[in-house]
C-alpha cells in the first residue's frame, strides 16, 4: 500500500510539472507515458518536410531530426524535466528558407583576384544587377584597379556606378543586403572575414578550382539571382568560431588587425592590466603550429577551464564542421556535416601515435596556450590569415555559437542553396540527409585551402 501511494504521489507531481511544458519538436509525434519508464509513440508517422522548391509533390522523412524528448524517466523514481529554453535542436536543412523583411537593394560582389577567366562573368553579373535589378553594387577597390577592367571602355558606364571599399579601412557591415561570390571556396572564406558580426546571405558561384562551398553554377545566373532576390532559396547555416587572443604587452608590440563583435577594431587593452586582446570570427579553422622553428610545438588544450591534453607535435587544428573537410581532413580528422554543432580538435603530426582527433560540443569554451615546458614559441593563423606569434603567457580562447530551436547559432554564415544546386545539400534531394555518401576526389587536395565535396545519394 505504501509503495502504491508513493507511486501515485510521484505521478501527480510529474503531471503538474510536465503539463506546463510542451515540446514543439515532439508535439503530436511522441507521447510520454507515466505508466512506463520509457517514452513511446502514439502512432507511427514521420516528420513531413517542406516540399522541394519548384515541386508540387511532398516527400516525407523516415524519422525526426530532432533530439530525444526532453521529458524522460529513468527507472521508477528518476526523471529529467529540462528547461525548454535550453533544448538544442538540429535544424532540418530542408526546412530552412530565405526570407527578406524588405526587398534587397545592395549587393557585395567578391571576385577571385588574379584570374583572367573571371573578368567576363564579373562584368555580366554586375551589368545584370545594375540594369535589370536596379541594385547598388559594392566591390573592393583593388578589383577595379585590375588593368583588364580599367582599360575596358565598354565597361566604363557600369564602373562609374560602383561603390568601392577597402579592407580593414571601410566598414560596410550595415550596408550590404547579400553577397555574391565568384570563384572557389576561398572567396566565401574571404567574405566571412569581412563581416565579423552578422553576415548577410551568401550566394557563391563555382568558378574556381574547388567548389565544396560554392553550389551555384554560372550558366543560368540571371534566373538564379532572381530567385534569390525573390526569396526562393534554401539556407545552410555554417557556424563560425569566435576566437579571442590575449597577449602580454612586450615593449613595442605590433598591433594586428583584430576586429570586435561590432566590426570595429578590438586591438585594445584587456581587463587584465598589461595585456592586449584581439578578436576574430573564423569559418574554417584556427591553426597553431611551430612556425619556422625546428623544435616540436608543445601546447596545452583546456576545455571549460580543465586541462584535457598537451599537444606535442607540429601543431593543432581547431576547426568548425565546415573546416573539418579542409586542413583537418588532410591531417587525418573525420568529416563533420555542417549542421552538426561541434568543434574538431586535430593534432598535426603528433609525437604520440595514440593521439587521435577529438570532437567536442559546440557550447564548450576552449583555451590553448604554450606549455611551461615549451622550448619555442608557436604561431597562430585564422582561416590562413592574420598570422601572428604566440609566446609564453599568451592565450587563445575559442568558442562556437550554440543555436536553439528558435534562434540560429550566433556568428553563423548563411550560405544559400538554389533550385538547382551542384551537390549534396540541395532541398530537392528526396531523402534529405539519409542516406548520404562521401565521395573523395582522387586528385590530391591542397591541405590549407582544399575541401572534399560531399555528395548525397539520391
Amino acid at each position: 500500500m505504501e509503495m502504491e501511494q508513493e507511486k501515485m504521489t510521484m505521478n501527480k507531481e510529474l503531471s503538474s510539472d510536465a503539463a506546463a511544458y510542451c515540446c514543439s519538436a515532439c508535439h503530436g509525434d511522441e507521447t510520454w507515458s507515466y505508466n512506463h519508464p520509457i517514452r513511446g509513440r502514439a502512432k507511427s508517422r514521420s516528420l513531413s518536410a517542406s516540399p522541394a522548391l519548384g515541386s508540387t509533390k511532398e516527400f516525407r522523412r523516415t524519422r525526426s531530426l530532432h533530439g530525444p524528448c526532453p521529458v524522460t524517466t529513468f527507472g521508477p523514481k528518476a526523471c529529467v524535466l529540462q528547461n525548454p529554453q535550453t533544448i538544442m535542436h538540429i535544424q532540418d536543412p530542408a526546412s530552412q528558407r530565405l526570407t527578406w523583411n524588405k526587398s534587397p537593394k545592395s549587393v557585395l560582389v567578391i571576385k577571385k583576384m588574379r584570374d583572367a577567366s573571371l573578368l567576363q562573368p564579373f562584368k555580366e553579373l554586375c551589368t545584370h544587377l545594375m540594369e535589370e535589378n536596379n541594385m547598388i553594387v559594392y566591390v573592393e577597390k583593388k578589383v577595379l584597379e585590375d588593368p583588364a577592367i580599367a582599360s575596358d571602355e565598354s565597361f566604363g558606364a557600369v564602373k562609374k556606378k560602383f561603390c568601392t571599399f577597402r579592407e580593414d579601412y571601410d566598414d560596410i557591415s550595415n550596408q550590404i543586403d547579400f553577397i555574391i561570390c565568384l570563384g572557389g571556396d576561398g572567396t566565401l572564406l574571404y567574405a566571412s572575414s569581412l563581416f565579423q558580426g552578422s553576415v548577410p546571405p551568401v550566394m557563391a558561384f563555382h568558378l574556381g578550382s574547388l567548389g565544396f562551398l560554392t553550389p551555384f553554377s554560372f550558366e543560368n545566373f540571371q534566373s538564379q539571382v532572381t530567385q534569390v532576390i525573390e526569396g526562393n532559396a534554401a539556407v545552410v547555416l555554417r557556424s563560425r568560431l569566435k576566437v579571442r587572443v590575449v597577449k602580454e604587452l612586450r615593449g613595442k608590440t605590433a598591433v594586428h588587425n583584430g576586429l570586435g563583435e561590432n566590426g570595429s577594431r578590438a586591438a585594445g587593452l584587456d581587463m587584465d592590466v598589461g595585456k592586449q586582446a584581439m578578436q576574430y570570427q573564423v569559418l574554417n579553422e584556427v591553426v597553431i603550429d611551430r612556425g619556422p622553428s625546428s623544435y616540436l610545438s608543445n601546447v596545452d588544450v583546456y576545455l571549460d577551464g580543465h586541462l584535457i591534453t598537451t599537444v606535442q607535435g607540429d601543431g593543432v587544428i581547431v576547426s568548425t564542421p565546415t573546416g573539418s573537410t579542409a586542413y583537418a581532413a588532410a591531417a587525418g580528422a573525420s568529416m563533420i556535416h555542417p549542421n552538426v554543432p561541434a568543434i574538431m580538435i586535430t593534432p598535426i603530426c603528433p609525437h604520440s601515435l595514440s593521439f587521435r582527433p577529438i570532437v567536442v560540443p559546440a557550447g564548450v569554451e576552449l583555451k590553448i596556450m604554450l606549455s611551461p615546458e615549451a622550448r619555442n614559441t608557436a604561431w597562430v593563423s585564422f582561416d590562413g590569415r592574420k598570422r601572428q606569434e604566440i609566446r609564453h603567457g599568451d592565450r587563445c580562447g575559442l568558442q562556437a555559437g550554440l543555436g536553439t530551436a528558435c534562434q540560429p547559432p550566433p556568428w553563423a554564415v548563411p550560405a544559400l542553396l538554389g533550385l538547382v544546386c551542384r551537390h549534396s545539400l540541395s532541398p530537392r534531394a528526396p531523402q534529405g540527409l539519409s542516406p548520404w555518401v562521401l565521395e573523395c576526389h582522387r586528385a590530391p587536395v591542397p591541405a590549407a585551402a582544399g575541401h572534399i565535396r560531399w555528395h548525397m545519394q539520391v
